[in-house]
C-alpha cells in the first residue's frame, strides 16, 4: 500500500481536485421519484490529461484478451483492467451501460480508467457523490461540544459531592475532621492499592467516608473504585 508519506509527486498529483471546467454533469433519472439528477464526473480526456501530468509513461492493460488478442469483456459486457501509474498497479472495472457498438467499447475503457483512477484518489470526491470528508468535519466540530457537555456533567457531579461532603463534615467532631484531612493528604502521596488499604484500615462510617471522598482528586477516586472492583472480583477480603 502506498501511503501519503511515501507517495511520489506523480501519485500526489492524481489526488488534486479537478478544476470546475474539467468536471462534467451526467443526467440520471431517479426511478423512485421520476426526477432527474445530475451527477458530477470527470471525462476520459480530462482523466487522461491528469494521468499524463502524473506519469507520462502510465499504462493500462485488460485482465484478459480474446482469440484475436483484443481486450475481452465479461458476461455483463464489462471489462477488468490494470492501471499502472508511477510504477504502482491498481485494478478497475468499466461498463458501457446501455450503449452499444464502438461507442460502448470506448465507454467501457473510459469507465474502467475512471474506476481504476479512483483507486489512486483521482476525482475521489466526485465518486463519493457528496462531501467526502463531511463526516470527519462534523465529528471534529462535535468534539468540543461533547467535551464541554462531559465537563458540565462532571462539574455537576463534583458540586453534588462537595455539598454532600460539607454536610457530612458538619456532623463530625473537629478532631475527626482533622484526622480524615490527614488521611486525604497521605492518600495523595501513595499508590492506589496502598491508599485503598489505608482507607480500609480507618474503619470510617458513612459520613466520614463521604467527607474523605470530597477531598480526593477525581483520578484518585476513580482509581480507588477500580481497585475495589478488582478486589471484589478476585474475592479479596476487606
Amino acid at each position: 500500500m502506498t501511503t501519503t508519506a511515501d507517495a511520489s509527486p506523480g501519485l500526489m498529483k492524481l489526488r488534486e481536485p479537478f478544476p470546475e471546467h474539467q468536471i462534467s454533469k451526467l443526467p440520471k433519472k431517479n426511478n423512485k421519484t421520476g426526477s432527474t439528477i445530475y451527477l458530477s464526473y470527470v471525462g476520459h480526456a480530462a482523466l487522461t490529461d491528469r494521468l499524463l501530468d502524473a506519469d507520462p509513461n502510465w499504462s493500462w492493460e485488460p485482465f484478459a484478451v480474446d482469440d484475436r488478442g483484443l481486450p475481452a469483456l465479461d458476461g455483463f459486457g464489462g471489462m477488468w483492467i490494470r492501471l499502472t501509474v508511477c510504477g504502482i498497479t491498481r485494478i478497475g472495472y468499466g461498463h458501457a451501460g446501455e450503449k452499444s457498438g464502438g461507442d460502448a467499447i470506448k465507454e467501457v475503457i473510459g469507465d474502467a480508467l475512471r474506476n481504476a483512477g479512483m483507486r489512486f484518489g483521482a476525482a475521489l470526491d466526485l465518486w463519493h457523490k457528496g462531501d467526502l470528508h463531511k463526516d470527519e468535519e462534523e465529528k471534529d466540530s462535535l468534539v468540543p461540544a461533547l467535551e464541554a457537555s462531559i465537563a458540565h456533567v462532571e462539574a455537576k457531579k463534583m458540586g453534588a459531592l462537595q455539598v454532600a461532603a460539607q454536610a457530612a463534615g458538619e456532623q463530625l467532631e473537629p478532631n475527626v475532621r482533622r484526622a480524615i484531612t490527614a488521611v486525604a493528604a497521605k492518600v495523595s502521596t501513595i499508590t492506589i492499592p496502598e491508599a485503598f488499604d489505608l482507607i480500609e484500615d480507618q474503619g470510617l462510617n458513612g459520613d466520614e467516608k463521604t467527607y474523605l471522598w470530597g477531598m480526593l482528586d477525581s483520578k484518585i477516586r476513580s482509581g480507588l473504585k477500580t481497585e475495589g472492583q478488582h478486589r471484589a472480583m478476585a474475592g479479596v477480603p476487606k
